[in-house]
């Protein structure tokens, strides 16, 4: 069935999209234990790709999907004004600033909890809404101030101008083109300005500051994504364009694996073309279906999170770590509810899959709440 409408102005798909990124995030960030994950549902040790490492770039790829939803009223003869731009970086100021509470809660409840006293020297400032947020702010300002030439241009330079750097630019005691955590360049620039403040106060941020810049690329694929389509007929033929596209980056990015490993923690430019192409393919399966068929009902539950993915990322960080900072006897809440109720009877591998499942499903039921009551928190 094919409706050759006239494009429109918003994507349900896309809403379902992002509801299947942020209930993938709930899954597998909330294993019962760490030690029985099932391996797709965990990250690659290094360089390699698992279907987990996809759920960040589809955030990022996401985000770009919806800019030119959101910057059609903006031409060359009606440019955005002050007030746009002040509205950009607010966004991008709180989405940091939520990031940077999830770090802030976690020292809080140490202190409550332990009575051990925050230790700001080794704050880690970067993280995942932080990535998202300069991700964010950056491409913004360049869709707004650039031609569609010019981006594509500044994405080629971007991506090849990141993996040259990591390849030819040496780092003092490992020499150039060292891809280890502790001899790359990202990681040398990331200790060099932010010093302590990195993951684990390490040698090594995954969410650094070089990283994000091919980060911010993944944006920029997905809004020439969404562009693309503003002015596509809804038909299966622009859904077999997404995959043709799809499959063109999966294979330049596998290609370029060879050369520059697809790597997430470095979030490497062959990563960057290799996730885009699993996006474009996912997006293609829900435009298809939900925009093209109209087989809307089963999409529903995943729209359910996605139109409330923010509350839904912070609600659940502050939960998880309620969990694990609390304690019932020797374990941790957390540890406590997966050995008693559901490894058991469903076993080390199963209760714990077991375990992330209903955290979905728990978090699913709150959200369908709030969506009955049209409750949407958005920034």
């Amino acid at each position: 069935m094919e409706n050759s409408s006239t494009p429109f102005t918003r994507l349900s798909s896309l809403d379902v999209f992002r509801g299947i990124a942020i209930a993938s995030m709930i899954l597998v960030n909330n294993p019962g234990s760490w030690d029985y994950v099932y391996p797709p549902l965990d990250h690659a040790e290094w360089h390699g790709c698992t279907p987990t490492d996809l759920v960040f770039p589809f955030f990022l790829f996401i985000v770009g999907v919806a800019m030119p939803f959101s910057f059609a009223k903006y031409t060359s003869e009606n440019r955005p004004t002050a007030i746009v731009y002040q509205r950009i970086l607010r966004r991008g100021l709180i989405l940091f600033a939520l990031g940077l509470f999830l770090a802030l809660f976690s020292l809080t409840l140490d202190w409550l909890i332990k009575g051990i006293p925050p230790n700001f020297s080794t704050l880690r400032i970067m993280g995942v809404l932080q990535r998202i947020s300069l991700a964010y702010v950056l491409a913004a300002l360049s869709v707004l101030n650039l031609s569609r030439r010019w981006l594509w241009i500044l994405s080629a330079v971007l991506l090849i101008g990141y993996w040259l750097a990591m390849q030819f630019i040496p780092v003092p005691g490992f020499g150039a083109g060292n891809l280890i955590p502790e001899g790359n360049l990202g990681g040398y620039i990331d200790r060099i300005i932010l010093g302590k403040h990195i993951y684990r106060s390490g040698s090594f941020d995954p969410e650094g500051l070089f990283s994000t810049l091919p980060a911010v690329v993944t944006v920029f694929l997905g809004y020439f994504t969404g562009d693309w389509l503003r002015t596509q007929p809804i038909k299966s033929r622009t859904s077999i364009n997404l995959v043709i596209f799809g499959l063109i980056a999966l294979i330049i990015g596998q290609l370029w694996g060879f050369l520059f490993p697809i790597n997430k923690q470095l979030w490497t430019s062959s990563y960057v073309l290799f996730t885009a192409g699993w996006a474009l393919l996912t997006l293609a399966l829900c435009y298809e279906l939900i925009e093209v068929r109209h087989l809307r009902r089963w999409g529903l539950p995943l729209e359910v999170m996605g139109l409330n993915a923010i509350f839904l990322f912070v609600g659940s960080g502050v939960f998880s770590r309620i969990l694990l900072k609390t304690k019932i006897g020797n374990s941790t809440t957390y540890t406590w509810i997966y050995e008693h109720l559901f490894r058991p009877w469903a076993g080390t591998f199963n209760g714990s899959l077991i375990f992330a499942i209903v955290m979905v499903l728990f978090w699913w039921t709150i959200l369908y709440g709030m969506y009955r009551r049209r409750w949407f928190f958005k920034i």
